[in-house]
């Protein structure tokens, strides 16, 4: 199990895999809020961007004041210097995944740096 980490993650509110799962280049957390809640703060990064990708429910996003609405399905990314907050909606709960990165850090990807045996 040297190269690799597998964990169970519980139906919590939020939950952060970074030191769950020993990651070294993102931060990655499961959210969820129930029908009528929202994160109690606007937040913003100075070097991280974060990509949403929309698990279940519905809501909305207010990013530097405009409102994105959410469904299950949607992926959204926001830039480092983005102010966001979330919502879900008022007769149903979101639950979400977020993928936080260092912007611009990304050299190859996916069949560049892919070693094929």
């Amino acid at each position: 199990m040297a190269n690799f980490n597998k964990v169970t993650i519980a139906d919590n509110a939020r939950t952060e895999l970074h030191d769950q799962l020993s990651l070294t280049g993102a931060e990655i957390s499961i959210n969820h809020l129930p029908a009528g809640a929202s994160v109690p703060f606007v937040h913003a990064h100075k070097n991280n961007e974060e990509i949403y990708g929309i698990l279940e429910g519905k809501g909305k996003a207010v990013i530097d004041g405009e409102t994105v609405e959410l469904s299950a399905g949607d992926w959204l990314y926001a830039a480092p210097a983005a102010r966001r907050r979330f919502f879900a909606a008022e007769d149903t709960p979101i639950r979400f995944i977020c993928v936080q990165v260092k912007a611009n850090s990304l050299g190859d990807y996916t069949k560049e740096d892919a070693i094929v045996d």
